[in-house]
């Protein structure tokens, strides 16, 4: 009886074990690759799934989208600028069978291939290129790797450039470039604001011409503000200037005239001459 209830207890136990090893679960981010005696059997879905020990082998490939960080590298640029760039690349597998059969390691394989490929297609740009064109740069990478990695059963969803390293003499460069830039900028809105104020000023001088009266409220405008602040500072417009100016003009002419009359001598008027007396000649005495 002993010896029966330990062959039961041996045989459940090598149940169980075989149970054990015969049982795999597959998640629901996972695709299973199941090979038989070496040979490729099929895809297995997600779910609970059951294999032949020591026969069967299941390989789980992970269908998440992978982050992998391109580390930074020394890249020379087409116009012969020494630059450190570094990447960060998306990708998935999107056939499982392909990433197990067709290569040995999938992930550090495009990470190799991502290095080479960010070094080639940055080495084809200029400086200026990679610093303003990185869409274009990144969608250049991703069609590279996606030509490779499609043969891997792996689909590269995205890659971004994610940092740009210059020599310190190249930045002092590119401060420069910009300090210059901005002060021609400002120099260019401050020549289109005199060339607009001139504008205005002529448009206003000819609505002063038109009417006088403007200029004297302006005049006076001015003074009210000039009165604001309290100081002592007198001035003197200069339509006030010349009307004071007329008006000495016209006091110095006053004067001058009124003196010119007052030393002038005055006209004398001879007497009347009666007439003679019938006979007598007025020369040489009667005749």
């Amino acid at each position: 009886m002993n010896a029966l209830s330990v062959v039961i207890l041996v045989l459940v136990v090598l149940v169980l074990l075989l149970l054990a090893m015969a049982v795999r679960i597959v998640k629901q981010y996972e695709d299973g690759v199941l090979f038989r005696l070496g040979r490729v059997i099929g895809e297995r879905k997600p779910g609970l799934r059951l294999i032949i020990p020591a026969v069967d082998v299941l390989h789980r490939v992970s269908l998440r989208i992978v982050t992998m960080p391109i580390q930074s590298q020394g890249i020379i640029t087409r116009d012969n600028v020494s630059v450190d760039v570094s990447a960060v690349a998306y990708f998935k597998v999107v056939d499982a069978v392909k990433s197990v059969v067709a290569i040995e390691n999938v992930y550090s394989a495009i990470d190799q291939i991502a290095q080479t490929t960010l070094r080639k297609v940055v080495g084809q740009h200029t400086l200026d290129e990679t610093l303003s064109a990185t869409d274009k740069i990144n969608l250049d990478i991703r069609a590279i790797l996606d030509v490779t990695t499609i043969e891997w059963g792996v689909q590269v969803t995205l890659v971004e450039l994610k940092d740009i390293q210059l020599p310190d003499s190249m930045k002092r460069a590119m401060a420069r470039q910009a300090e210059a830039e901005r002060e021609k900028r400002a120099k260019i809105i401050a020549a289109e604001g005199e060339s607009m104020a001139a504008a205005a000023l002529g448009d206003a001088s000819d609505t002063m011409m038109a009417h006088p009266l403007a200029l004297q409220l302006r005049n006076l405008q001015t003074l009210v503000e000039l009165g604001v602040d309290k100081n002592t500072t007198v001035v003197f417009p200069a339509p006030l200037m010349s009307t004071i100016a007329e008006l000495g003009t016209f006091l110095a002419h006053e004067g001058a005239a009124a003196t010119s009359r007052t030393a002038a001598p005055p006209t004398s008027v001879p007497p009347p001459i009666a007439a003679p007396p019938n006979g007598v000649s007025t020369v040489g005495g009667p005749r």
